[in-house]
């Protein structure tokens, strides 16, 4: 699998689970929904990076 590739739906997934886990599970606004899933998809995403090129 191409490296790039990997790493977007590696953050991807990391991003979907968290939003989904803060918006439904716990009730979190909107708001603070996407900003968890943005910050947790970025450290997947450079976690992933650091495995690729490991």
């Amino acid at each position: 699998m191409n490296n790039r590739l990997y790493i977007a739906l590696h953050a991807a997934a990391a991003a979907g689970f968290i939003f989904l886990l803060q918006r439904y599970a716990l009730s979190a606004s909107l708001e603070s929904s996407l900003l968890w899933a943005l910050t947790f998809g970025g450290c997947a995403a450079g976690l992933a990076y650091m495995q690729s090129n490991r």
